[in-house]
């Protein structure tokens, strides 16, 4: 992989230099014949001046033409740390553990290809779960990264937010920059060990970097908070409205056996079953979480949400490019694609431009990688 995932494009620039001509002077003018000193005095003096203005347009334009290029310069080393902020990335190896119809999994999917950077997936299959029997972490996503040395990384925020400070960090390797997040266990309402991590949504910056990735506090606080608050609360909308009638419920299980990685007979048995289950474990969810009975209106709510705190006057919440915010909550909305929900989501809501304006954006950045 190549130290720098954006390449300059090629570029033109004409410069045109403007040359005064003294014209001579016609018959019947009151310089022609006798006199002609005024004339030739005049002339010589506009010579000299047009050799000044001559020299003043060209040291202008090669000025203009220095500030353009530089502040060119300057974008496309901004974009390109954006991507992949440091030469270390390049021997950076990446495999990301997951079911593809994760919504957590989906969010890290977009964080890596947001910034051009490969990785390998290994899906999981979601009834054995052999493929991630070496840990002891038994959710997904996981990824396995390994620059000088392999190290594991669990749970979808702190993914995320190890390596974005991996990669702009100046002197750290992947397993330095994974111990600022330490694991907390603890037991949740049915009495059942979980564990949490400390400092999940907090990206790791030097002094001398903080400003150039957030301007303002606010804005380092913000991608935090809506962060957090995807995965407080949007993902627990997915479910109870991908599986609100029996009819979603068997089509996203279908869906679910044509993506995943399930054999003949599992995949039977997870289509039709599961669909049944899940369908009820929506209800569920749906009193856990203190939904309407019609769990679309909470859906509609939330993205009304998201887009009053993204706002009229920006593209995303990072401004005129995403920020870890913008690229979780399109992560967790992606996993509808292809299903009524979604459907139901960009007629019933204003989230449409918002939503291709992520898909144009990390589209785009893919296709200069390649």
């Amino acid at each position: 992989m190549a130290a720098s995932c954006v390449r300059a494009g090629r570029f033109v620039i004409c410069s045109r230099v403007c040359r005064w001509q003294v014209l001579a002077p016609q018959p019947g003018s009151r310089f022609y014949g006798h006199g002609r000193g005024l004339p030739e005095k005049l002339a010589g003096g506009l010579k000299v001046g047009s050799t000044a203005l001559n020299f003043a347009f060209v040291l202008g334009g090669t000025l203009g033409l220095y500030h353009t290029l530089r502040h060119y310069l300057q974008q496309q080393h901004h974009q390109a740390e954006q991507q992949c902020p440091k030469s270390s990335c390049a021997r950076l190896s990446l495999t990301l553990y997951q079911y593809k119809t994760c919504p957590f999994c989906s969010k890290v999917r977009a964080f890596l290809d947001f910034h051009s950077l490969p990785y390998e997936i290994v899906e999981v299959n979601p009834v054995l779960r052999k493929e991630i029997k070496f840990s002891g972490y038994r959710k997904v996503p996981i990824l396995i990264g390994e620059d000088d040395e392999k190290v594991q990384i669990n749970d979808s925020s702190v993914i995320i937010s190890a390596v974005k400070s991996y990669l702009v960090s100046r002197h750290k390797n992947l397993t330095q920059v994974v111990s600022y997040y330490p694991e907390m266990k603890s037991k949740d309402e049915q009495g059942k060990e979980v564990a949490e991590y400390n400092n999940k949504y907090w990206v790791m910056l030097e002094d001398q970097d903080e400003k150039r990735y957030y301007p303002t506090k606010e804005a380092r606080k913000e991608e935090m908070k809506w962060r957090k608050w995807v995965d407080d609360w949007l993902v627990h909308l997915i479910s109870p409205n991908v599986y609100r009638t029996p009819r979603e419920a068997l089509e996203s299980f279908h869906y679910i056996v044509q993506e995943g990685k399930f054999g003949t007979f599992e995949g039977f048995f997870a289509k039709y079953f599961g669909a049944v289950a899940m369908f009820f474990v929506s209800k569920r969810l749906k009193s856990r979480h203190n939904l309407h009975d019609d769990v679309r209106q909470d859906l509609y709510k939330a993205i009304d949400q998201w887009l009053a705190a993204v706002g009229e006057h920006r593209p995303f919440m990072g401004g005129n490019s995403p920020n870890l915010a913008d690229l979780a909550v399109y992560g967790v909305l992606r996993v509808m694609e292809g299903l009524e929900a979604f459907d139901d989501m960009m007629v019933n809501t204003k989230i449409k431009p918002w939503y291709r304006r992520m898909e144009k954006d990390i589209q785009k950045r893919q296709e200069v990688e390649q």
